[in-house]
């Protein structure tokens, strides 16, 4: 599946998924000042075996779907917010990231998805690269994505 995701002016980047069937779906990302929500996902499930929003869309679910997804998707979700929530407000050394991913999934009431410290370090290098990527992009640029 590829992912297309586009800078764009305003409120809102875009993000066009191509299924492997070539039939393609175009969504609206809201800005958050860091890389789009969507581009998050994929650093996560790109490098964990788990579960989330673009396993989901990979198997057919549409991409603008607004369902919960079981326990697995639900704690893909916290994860990619942890990282996110770590973009904003800067590195926290691994062992803090790591509890308060769990401390979120308990709040919540889900499974926590098995994150090791290796882990998040390749999540984390994932990020700083997609980060550089779409930071260097101009005005109606794209960055592919396969997933």
């Amino acid at each position: 599946m590829e992912l297309i995701f586009v800078k764009r002016a305003g409120k809102f980047d875009e993000l066009t998924v191509v299924r492997e069937d070539g039939v393609s779906e175009t969504i609206s990302c809201p800005k958050q000042g860091i890389i789009p929500h969507d581009m998050a996902h994929y650093a996560v499930e790109s490098v964990l075996a788990h579960r989330g929003f673009l396993s989901l869309v990979q198997d057919g679910l549409r991409a603008d779907f607004t369902a919960q997804g079981g326990d697995s998707e639900a704690a893909i979700e916290r994860l990619v917010e942890t990282f996110q929530a770590e973009m904003w407000g800067g590195r926290v050394p691994v062992t803090d990231l790591i509890a308060t991913y769990e401390h979120a999934c308990e709040a919540r009431g889900h499974s926590v998805a098995p994150i090791s410290a290796e882990d998040v370090e390749a999540i984390r290098d994932r990020l700083d690269d997609l980060s550089r990527r779409w930071s260097a992009l101009a005005l109606n640029e794209e960055l592919k994505l396969e997933f």
